[in-house]
């Protein structure tokens, strides 16, 4: 995880927590006047917009007095939804099993995307089977996974 995302979950963590909700995961896109600060949120019954709004004001409240991004960028506070992002070595834990997609910073086995069943999560090892064969892949290497939605 990048050093201003594990900054902005150390930051926000506890706000999100106190709206009652889980912070699920943050992801930051710099792309100039167009930035875009994603914080993800969770919660056992489900989220809503109403649910959404609430801790986008409490995100708001902090970001503004703490002022961590210098830039302009656009807030957005959603649930990770079906296809949910992955961030934290627990979060792949539980969805091992899982049809899950991560795009690597650096290739494994000649790729960097690669699509699979997570298979286990040890200390900050993933195991992904592709294509029948089991890749082992440091988390620090993964720059997106996802779980891939079933219908």
């Amino acid at each position: 995880m990048a050093t201003i995302e594990s900054k902005l979950v150390e930051m926000l963590t506890v706000p999100v927590e106190a709206s009652g909700f889980q912070l699920w995961g943050i992801e930051y896109v710099q792309a100039g006047r167009h930035s875009i600060l994603r914080v993800f949120i969770d919660h056992e019954n489900g989220i809503n917009i109403e649910d959404c709004a609430e801790a986008s004001r409490q995100v708001s409240a902090v970001m503004d007095v703490e002022d961590p991004i210098s830039t302009e960028y656009t807030l957005e506070v959603s649930s990770p939804g079906v296809d949910r992002p992955l961030f934290t070595a627990a979060q792949y834990a539980a969805y091992i099993g899982e049809d899950a997609k991560v795009q690597l910073t650096m290739p494994v086995a000649g790729s960097r995307n690669l699509k699979g069943v997570i298979t286990s999560v040890d200390g900050q090892m993933l195991t992904i089977k592709v294509d029948g064969k089991d890749l082992i892949v440091a988390l620090d290497n993964i720059r997106k996974g996802n779980i891939i939605a079933k219908f």
